[in-house]
């Protein structure tokens, strides 16, 4: 099959469900985005407000599923940081149908695009991360959680109103990194106003968290154990950890000897690419010499509810490229992120977002306690080439829970290859990507793509 040459809609399918889009929807279909190859579906871009008042609008790109559309769920993806866009990982490097290219000119059709599997949804959130923005100064000094949950919650309401064929829609959200945060936190408000009887309903089934954020302790006790256990720090330094740090208590960076040993672990991973191990890092060649961009190293050890932050990835100059499309005028008028005129100044993370991060749970083991109370799918998975948010943090945060086995681990399969392992609790799946980093799509987009299909359909992957 030619993959560029999807199936086709119904014609009379296509005419039902587009009837039931908004004037206000059909404004923000995307017509002419540069480089773009002729594909069936179609795709969405704009603002939503979620706070008139202070003048708070939120950007999302939407793809329709690839075919049928209107008999497949909708799904909401949500990359973390906390302040890094999903429309510039997710949507462009990752799970998208376009991806963008090496040089930031074009987008390529990406084979492996989840919008085979349902209707995908990529949100810039909280305010002031990409498109995303406040009138208010001072809502981005609040910015944190709660906050980002809350405005999440609303734009999927606004967003329904401007998309109500999907109201009645199966709905799960899926993401990675600081999401593993937003997400349980976000289920947490849709579960919650659901239950009250004056509210929208959502029909939320599920959530799907990649190499999440979890629980500060144990992430903290992950990433340590397996900078280790991967021969990037020495046995010294991880004794004086062993003995000088205690996880569990906000005062550990009090303690010289922990800061100073810790701070050696990011001095050791700041010369390799923190989020994929075994790849290259970003070199940039200038007319004298070749360099590793080891500027792009983020934490605050003054606040420490923020892990560290490293960006990177499988080509870890995608960022560069991603940062050179968002910002041509062509592409903001395309995506009706801009008139084409006054552009707006897109980064793929804001660092002020990150820095000035005002609340985050140490913890959200108990919701996942709530969530799985309630019903809710869960499934959890962890690119074991990722030193940044490790297997070994999360299989820390989810034997935590002390949940029932209910399938022992295992092999699971992609092509008759090992494309990981796998572990069935009561109420909660756990799985591995074999040789993935931390955005696992863009090491295993085949295999990625099967997991995503298997968690869609409720079954374990073969």
């Amino acid at each position: 099959m030619n993959i560029y040459n999807v199936l086709p809609l119904c014609l009379c399918t296509l005419f039902t469900f587009a009837s039931s889009y908004s004037p206000e929807a059909m404004r923000d279909l995307v017509t002419d985005l540069p480089g773009q190859s002729h594909v069936s579906f179609r795709h969405f871009a704009g603002y939503v407000p979620v706070d008139k008042t202070n003048g708070r609008a939120m950007f999302y790109w939407f793809f329709e599923a690839m075919s049928y559309p209107n008999k497949k769920p909708l799904v909401l993806w949500l990359n973390g940081g906390p302040g890094c866009s999903s429309v510039g990982y997710g949507a462009t490097q990752e799970i998208g149908p376009f991806l963008v290219d090496n040089k930031g000119n074009s987008v390529t059709f990406n084979p492996y695009a989840w919008n085979h599997e349902a209707n995908i949804l990529f949100l810039e959130s909280p305010v002031g991360v990409g498109f995303s923005y406040s009138n208010t100064t001072s809502d981005y000094k609040k910015i944190g959680d709660d906050f980002t949950a809350r405005d999440t919650y609303a734009f999927i309401l606004k967003w329904l109103e401007r998309f109500p064929a999907y109201r009645d829609t199966d709905f799960y959200i899926a993401g990675e990194s600081y999401a593993g945060k937003y997400i349980p936190e976000l289920a947490e408000v849709v579960y919650d106003r659901n239950n009250v009887n004056s509210s929208p309903h959502i029909k939320l089934k599920g959530i799907m968290l990649g190499n999440p954020e979890t629980s500060e302790a144990e992430d903290w006790k992950g990433w340590v154990d397996y900078a280790w256990s991967h021969a990037v720090i020495s046995d010294e330094t991880y004794g004086v950890i062993s003995k000088f740090c205690n996880f569990n208590s906000s005062t550990t960076w009090d303690v010289k000897e922990c800061k100073d040993a810790v701070d050696e672990v990011l001095k050791q991973y700041n010369k390799i690419d923190q989020y994929s191990l075994y790849t290259p890092t970003c070199i940039k060649n200038s007319s004298v010499n070749s360099f590793v961009d080891s500027t792009r190293f983020k934490t605050n050890f003054a606040n420490s509810k923020m892990m560290p932050r490293l960006m990177g990835g499988y080509d870890s100059c995608l960022d560069d490229y991603t940062r050179v499309f968002y910002n041509r005028a062509d592409v903001q008028k395309a995506l009706h992120a801009s008139d084409g005129i006054q552009l707006k100044n897109w980064t793929i993370c804001n660092d002020d977002i990150f820095d000035n991060w005002a609340d985050t749970k140490p913890s959200v083991l108990p919701l996942y306690k709530k969530l799985i109370a309630g019903g809710l799918r869960i499934w959890v998975y962890s690119g074991d080439t990722d030193g940044r948010v490790p297997v070994l943090g999360t299989r820390y945060c989810i034997n935590k829970l002390q949940l029932p086995i209910k399938t022992a681990w295992r092999p699971w399969y992609h092509k008759k290859q090992v494309s990981g392992w796998l572990q069935e609790y009561e109420g909660l799946t756990f799985a591995t990507f074999k040789g993935a980093g931390h955005d696992v799509p863009s090491f295993k987009p085949s295999e990625s793509l099967a997991f995503f299909s298997a968690f869609l359909n409720g079954v374990p992957p073969p």
